[in-house]
């Protein structure tokens, strides 16, 4: 019982606060374009990460054709 500690929940905290919610500084609107390509640029980089790891090839569209690329 050398090593056993006791502890106290009698123990009053000095200059408790209540918690008060932080406020975030509005976020400029972007444009649904902008949002859009954000997505799409998100989107093909899972699709690359997939398909690295599944060993399958990722289709691009290039000078009119549909073209297979390993990533």
């Amino acid at each position: 019982m050398d090593y056993l500690r006791e502890f106290r929940s009698d123990t009053k905290t000095v200059g408790t606060r209540t918690m008060t919610t932080k406020r975030k500084t509005p976020k400029i609107p972007e444009s649904f374009a902008a949002g859009v390509g954000r997505g799409m640029r998100r989107a093909a980089k899972t699709a690359r990460k997939v398909a690295r790891m599944r060993g399958t090839p990722v289709y691009f569209w290039k000078n009119g054709k549909v073209v297979a690329e390993k990533p």
